[in-house]
């Protein structure tokens, strides 16, 4: 009962302030993990402990599944270079820089347990980054590029802490140990991703059932991270393969209506598993610093040392590489390198999350030969990694944008390319139409052609309008239509003239009219 309650009461927590943060236009990671911070200090409150399995099997496969199902595939292949050399590459790179530092700072501890340490903090949170670079409009390409680095960073991150555990607790680990751990945790993730995917999308080829799409939708992640870890494969690269096969076949594997309940229970599901993750992100500091014990001054210098090499190492990282692969003729040719100033922004969007304080908390207890470490130390250090960039990065990354001039897309050029695709899809639609028009009567036909042209020119309106348009004004007035029909529907439930089944399903033909003219009405 205790924990349900205290379920309820984070859960109002995350809905009350993601609506402050959207009322007052602030970044919902960053109040959330603020938020988080204050309650910890608040005497009594109660206790969140965070258990490292829940994050890496519960949590962090739903949120990869979806970010994966939204993104887009050629855009991904497209920028491929870009997304493993930050990955794998600069993934690797921080590890090793930050396992460098802090042995070099605390000797007496083992190399591998500082490599470990240096593995938790490496890679960049799955939600934090993306969530704010499409909040403040970054370019699409950016975007694409850190949503990429983001869907596989975790992969090598989990590799290169599981194998520095394995070394720092006395078991011997060779070159090809090493080689068996990285084929089958890569290899064996993308095996198992592939037949995640050609699984799910079996069953949703032979499901019409939008609940039952749902469901199978819901459990994909899980199943496939479950088989991922029964084989000691790579369950990240397995949800991340899944997700970005099914997202990319969606169009084909469900029905319409399978499509768009599936769209709103995600998005519901990612809001709160977001904003619960950050808000227990924060409160984990009074736990954090129950057990730390080690003097202030030295760790002060140890935090700012290793919140300083992270940030570093991702600019150390980020400008020789850029500027190299600018020198391949492939990239040359395309156009496909990453300039200064977006090398600049994509270096400073590098926020940590919960899955480095997950790591750190299955920080073995203590190394070889049962030697005691400093465990908490390296805990407190992950933890202030996490704040640090949340806050520090996060909530600057808006202004490095705008001194920096990065311009987003040209939403004409989306209108225009939008419009032009509609016009050949109306163009099919109206052949299409022509070549069954004897199979239904002439006014039936005439309305389709009516609703056809309609559609087609709704998008070329939004061009260049500075005045309400025609599309607008239908929106505006069928709405105000649909407001006095539901008004009647409802008296006459009120006054039992129809039963209440009635009443809901004229309410749902109304509600999916009106989602459709919120479509026509958004914003350029």
């Amino acid at each position: 009962m205790n924990a349900l309650v205290v379920a309820v009461v984070l859960t109002v927590i995350v809905v009350a302030v993601s609506a402050l943060s959207r009322r007052y236009n602030l970044l919902n990671p960053i109040v959330l993990v603020v938020v988080g911070l204050a309650l910890a200090l608040i005497p009594g409150f109660p206790v969140v402990v965070l258990e490292p399995e829940v994050v890496l099997i519960g949590v962090l496969p739903p949120l990869l599944y979806v970010a994966a199902l939204e993104t887009s595939v050629p855009a991904f292949r497209h920028n491929i270079r870009s997304i493993l050399l930050l990955a794998v590459g600069l993934v690797i790179f921080t590890a090793v820089a930050v396992g460098l530092l802090v042995h070099a700072l605390l000797p007496q501890v083992p190399l591998a347990a500082c490599l470990a340490l240096g593995a938790v903090v490496a890679p960049p949170d799955a939600v934090a980054a993306t969530a704010i670079a499409k909040r403040i409009g970054l370019p699409r390409r950016l975007v694409t590029i850190l949503e990429g680095e983001s869907l596989l960073n975790d992969a090598t991150a989990l590799v290169i802490f599981r194998v520095t555990v394995v070394v720092a607790v006395g078991t011997a680990v060779g070159p090809m140990g090493v080689a068996q751990q990285v084929m089958l945790a890569a290899g064996g993730g993308v095996l198992v991703g592939a037949l995640g995917a050609l699984t799910a999308a079996f069953l949703h080829r032979r499901t019409r059932d939008p609940l039952l799409d749902n469901s199978i939708s819901l459990l994909t992640p899980f199943a496939v991270t479950v088989v991922a870890e029964l084989i000691h494969a790579s369950a990240v690269v397995a949800v991340v393969v899944t997700g970005l096969y099914l997202g990319h076949r969606m169009p084909t594997l469900m029905s319409a209506a399978s499509r768009l309940q599936m769209g709103a229970f995600w998005r519901m599901i990612t809001f709160m598993l977001e904003g619960l993750v950050f808000l227990v992100v924060g409160l984990q500091l009074r736990e954090v610093l129950a057990d730390l014990n080690t003097p202030f001054a030295e760790v002060a210098g140890l935090t700012l040392a290793v919140l300083a090499t992270v940030i570093i190492a991702r600019f150390a990282w980020m400008y020789p590489v850029a500027y190299l692969v600018r020198l391949l003729p492939m990239v040359r040719r395309h156009g496909t390198g990453i300039d200064f100033t977006g090398a600049t922004v994509i270096s400073w969007a590098g926020m940590r999350g919960v899955v480095t304080l997950a790591t750190a908390l299955a920080l073995p207890a203590v190394l070889a030969g049962r030697m005691p470490y400093p465990r908490a130390l390296f805990v407190w250090l992950a933890f202030a990694v996490i704040v640090g960039t949340l806050v520090l990065q996060g909530m600057t990354l808006p202004m490095v944008a705008r001194m920096l001039k990065v311009q987003a897309d040209d939403p004409t050029r989306d209108i225009l390319a939008e419009a032009q695709a509609q016009q050949q899809a109306s163009k099919a639609a109206r052949e299409r139409l022509e070549s069954l028009a004897d199979t239904a009567s002439p006014e039936v036909v005439d309305k389709l052609r009516l609703l056809t042209e309609r559609r087609s020119n709704a998008v070329w309106e939004r061009l260049g309008a500075d005045r309400e348009t025609p599309s607008a004004v239908y929106v505006r007035l069928r709405r105000e239509m649909l407001e006095a029909e539901r008004a009647v529907f409802r008296a006459a439930r009120d006054a039992g003239r129809i039963p209440e089944d009635v009443l809901v399903r004229a309410q749902r033909d109304m509600d999916l009219e009106e989602s459709m003219l919120e479509r026509m009405d958004r914003p350029a």
